[in-house]
């Protein structure tokens, strides 16, 4: 056990990212579960992925983050755009082309990764994240971002067409992937969705935002107390907490 892992100068900070990707991946995921396309996070965060690996292979950083930010941007837009068009056309076969799509993102940052020296650990970092190394400098922007997609959704989410949900989904996915890496956005999205499945109502989002509050809260301490990989832990934690939350709570009711 190492107890001097608990710097709260470094998980409070990486806290409040988990809690910030939350306020949007807990409504959205539920969203996304209750449409039937649980991959098209794994998708869209797989382009936005790809967008930053591109941004680096041009060496658009040397013009700012806001460059890389851009690029995720617009790649998870565009990837957006096409699967909403796919649903328009394809519905049927909407999983399978999303999967698809996963994949063949995946394996293209897999090539353009593949004369880098260090191409393995900016590909891990993609996939698992670097939550501990979050700044509040980088948090600020990002949870603004989150407000306004919040609003967004809470407001106008009855007239949100197919199309606009694919391309607000997009911009909440890029927003968090650089935070938390693939994995965790997965998580974040369709684990607390899942686990809340069977509750109604307002219920249904707390419980949501329970389970992965808990889940990051646990699995940061744990990560640090057991100098094991966050990203990681929290992605185990979040899975146990749904488990334990619903083996506990048994509610009459269900609503899928």
């Amino acid at each position: 056990m190492n107890y001097e892992g608990l710097d709260i100068s470094i998980l409070l900070p990486a806290f409040c990212a988990g809690i910030i990707v939350l306020l949007t991946h807990v409504p959205l995921g539920q969203e996304v579960l209750k449409r039937g396309i649980i991959f098209i996070d794994l998708a869209i965060a797989q382009i936005a992925g790809l967008g930053v690996i591109i941004a680096h292979s041009f060496d658009l950083e040397q013009y700012g983050d806001w460059a890389i930010q851009i690029t995720a941007m617009l790649s998870a837009l565009l990837g957006a755009f096409l699967l909403g068009q796919i649903e328009k056309k394809w519905g049927a076969y909407q999983e399978a082309v999303i999967g698809i799509t996963f994949v063949l993102a995946a394996t293209a940052s897999i090539l353009m990764l593949a004369g880098n020296p260090h191409g393995g650990e900016h590909l891990k970092d993609l996939l698992v994240g670097q939550i501990l190394w979050v700044t509040w400098e980088q948090l600020l922007p990002i949870f603004i971002l989150s407000i306004v997609i919040m609003v967004t959704w809470l407001v106008f989410k009855k007239h949100i067409s197919h199309q606009a949900f694919y391309l607000l989904f997009a911009i909440a996915i890029t927003a968090s992937v650089q935070l938390v890496g693939v994995y965790l956005v997965f998580s974040s999205l369709i684990i607390p969705a899942l686990g809340s499945i069977h509750f109604i109502g307002k219920k249904k989002l707390l419980i949501g935002y329970t389970i992965g509050s808990l889940g990051y809260f646990s699995g940061l301490l744990l990560s640090a107390i057991a100098d094991l990989p966050s990203g990681a832990v929290i992605v185990w934690s979040i899975a146990i907490v749904a488990i334990l939350l619903n083996a506990v709570h048994k509610p009459k009711q269900s609503l899928t």
